[in-house]
């Protein structure tokens, strides 16, 4: 199934946990500790949303300071600083339908920014399953995209651990390439 009729099919709480397992991935980008997104993380195992408002603003004032003191970011960062800033606010199947979808596509164009190896193919074919050429940075990220969608698919509120758990391998492994990239700047 493609990453596009996961999501598709996915109900709320899937939703919530792609579109906040896009952004945890994509914390190296935002220069955020790695537990930061961890207690919106703990509001999906309530069926009603939890503090999911209440975190999520912790968590965007915690990023706000954490990149502040960055003068222009890339586009890159800027991807990510979307993906947190249109997280919305209440927990909404509809609202939470479109970030998810935003996140995902947002994540996956990332990726691609950061690969050094040539991916022409736009990122909408890659999420409806045409995987032919994909740069390996990109399949990675969507192989973990479709993983979190399938766990939580499967498992209910039982799969929110190892949804993270594939969440904080692409973190490390984006926080590896952001490195890399760092260093050959300078």
């Amino acid at each position: 199934m493609s990453l596009v009729e996961l999501i598709a099919q996915a109900d709320e709480r899937g939703l919530a946990a792609s579109g906040l397992a896009c952004l945890d991935r994509c914390l190296p980008l935002l220069g955020g500790d790695d537990e930061v997104l961890r207690p919106l993380w703990g509001t999906l195992t309530d069926s009603g949303g939890g503090d999911w408002t209440e975190r999520l603003e912790q968590a965007r004032g915690t990023l706000d300071a954490a990149g502040s003191g960055e003068a222009a970011e890339d586009e890159a960062a800027l991807l990510a600083r979307r993906m947190l800033a249109t997280a919305p606010a209440a927990r909404d199947a509809a609202e939470v339908r479109v970030w998810a979808d935003a996140c995902s596509v947002a994540s996956l164009q990332i990726h691609r920014l950061l690969d050094p190896a040539e991916d022409a193919a736009p990122v909408d074919s890659r999420r409806q399953g045409r995987t032919d050429g994909m740069s390996p940075l990109v399949a990675a990220e969507l192989r973990r995209q479709v993983a979190v969608l399938e766990i939580l698919a499967g498992h209910g509120p039982a799969g929110l651990r190892q949804a993270l758990e594939v969440s904080t391998e692409g973190r490390r492994v984006l926080r590896a390439v952001v490195s890399r990239r760092a260093r050959g700047r300078v």
